[in-house]
């Protein structure tokens, strides 16, 4: 939906009736309350900036929304509206601060700041926050799913193989169809790449390229499907896995080919150890044999072993297997971060190193994530009224977890605490994004993979 006067949840339409006389500004923040971890990768923000508020709103906004608004039975603003665009042309009246996107930082850290920049329009800061704050907790969540994913990978390469190179492509976004929208795919892909290189989600690096100036933020290869293994019939499977050979297999090359369509045993020890081993080998290739069924961790392992039976390795100067560089393995069934440590655990036990295999995710690392993955929130903390500014809080009996912060605030750079902007020591890391329709500071993809470090 492209209105963004309708962009918003209906008791929103109601509220410039509801603030105290004489309001004139009002400052919001946007912070993950805590959640399921202890630290977040903020990321997201240009992109809902670009998409939507560099786009002034129309005349013709106005009046549907103040017909929806009046058949919905909700109280409309249209003179605020209508204010707006004779104003300022129809782009929004707001300032909107923000630390650096691919910042790590603590939970309850303040990651957005809002305020309205025209008394007239102090409604307008909390209006926003549907949208706003939506744009900024599915991707922020993601992107902190994807980076504690690579931590987790990281480790077990780091104690089982000679050093972490790949690491980039360890985990692969296979998402996009499990996604509930074709935005959710573009904005949920954008945040994994800011970790890793891999994906076959081609909506994740177009949104690299429009809101990031990324020319090519991710990669894949060629790769089967049950469908295009299945097809040659049962008796024929050697010969559907051949083809993949003779089509892509070339030197330096890599190809990934499920192999569990009918009995991966039998694919892995016979087809591929056996009839088809001189060809893998004589390719120069890495064929990526991917199982998907069974219990993850025990399959991973009895894949593994067969490979090794079949091709050989090496013993590397930790101690742990690594295959011939002809085979790998790719898990892409039942991956999620517990499952991911669960097979690395386990090929551990039994001697394999990490970097045997890669591991491809789809629901869980794009769809599985809600807003209270991380327990996000906009709250309002400052308000100036008739010249003055107090503070605006929330602070509920029942639950101590949902206290809001007071006053406008800043987050200090040496420490990432997060202050009163009167408390301030050393330099602010919230700087200024967005202002009256005009984007402050435009990122690119690669800046934005420079603040993780």
């Amino acid at each position: 939906m492209k209105n963004l006067i309708l962009n918003t949840d209906s008791y929103k339409a109601s509220h410039y009736l509801q603030y105290p006389p004489k309001s004139e500004f009002i400052s919001s923040y946007i912070e993950a309350r805590g959640g399921e971890f202890k630290e977040i990768l903020f990321f997201g923000l240009q992109a809902f900036i670009k998409e939507y508020l560099l786009t002034p709103i129309t005349q013709n906004d106005i009046d549907e929304a103040d017909e929806i608004f009046e058949l919905h039975q909700v109280p409309f603003y249209a003179d605020g509206w209508q204010y707006i665009l004779d104003t300022y042309e129809g782009f929004l009246p707001l300032k909107i601060e923000a630390i650096p996107e691919g910042t790590i930082a603590p939970t309850s850290t303040a990651l957005v700041q809002v305020i309205n920049t025209d008394p007239k329009c102090f409604w307008l800061t909390s209006y926003i926050e549907t949208s706003l704050l939506r744009a900024i907790w599915y991707p922020t969540t993601v992107a902190t799913i994807s980076w504690r994913i690579k931590n987790l990978i990281k480790s077990y390469m780091l104690e089982t193989a000679e050093n972490c190179d790949g690491l980039e492509f360890k985990l692969h976004d296979f998402g996009s169809r499990g996604v509930s929208s074709n935005e959710s795919s573009t904005l949920g892909g954008m945040a994994h790449l800011i970790n890793f290189m891999g994906t076959d989600n081609i909506n994740a690096i177009m949104g690299a390229r429009k809101f990031y100036d990324c020319k090519m933020a991710g990669f894949s290869i060629p790769a089967t499907e049950h469908s295009t293994i299945t097809s040659w019939g049962k008796d024929n499977e050697v010969e559907a896995y051949r083809n993949m050979l003779r089509q892509f297999a070339k030197p330096n090359s890599l190809v990934a080919v499920v192999s569990d369509s009918y009995d991966i045993f039998n694919a892995v020890s016979k087809i591929w150890g056996e009839d088809l081993k001189e060809e893998v080998i004589d390719s120069g290739a890495t064929v990526i044999i991917r199982p998907d069924s069974g219990e993850p961790k025990e399959i991973v392992v009895e894949v593994l072993k067969r490979l090794y039976e079949k091709f050989g390795g090496e013993i590397n100067s930790k101690g742990y297997i690594e295959l011939h560089p002809a085979v790998r393995v790719i898990q892409g069934d039942g991956i999620e971060e517990s499952s991911i440590k669960e097979i690395l655990e386990n090929m551990k036990a039994h001697k394999f190193s990490a970097v045997n295999i890669a591991f491809g995710m789809g629901g869980a690392l794009l769809q599985h994530a809600n807003r209270d993955t991380l327990s996000f929130a906009m709250k309002a903390s400052a308000i100036q009224i008739d010249g003055k500014w107090r503070d605006v809080y929330k602070d509920p009996i029942t639950d101590s977890g949902k206290r809001s912060k007071k006053g406008r605030l800043a987050v200090q750079k040496d420490d990432l605490k997060t202050v009163r902007i009167e408390d301030l020591k050393g330099q602010n890391l919230m700087q200024p994004i967005f202002k009256n329709g005009k984007l402050l500071i435009d990122l690119n993809f690669d800046e934005v993979k420079k603040n993780l470090l």
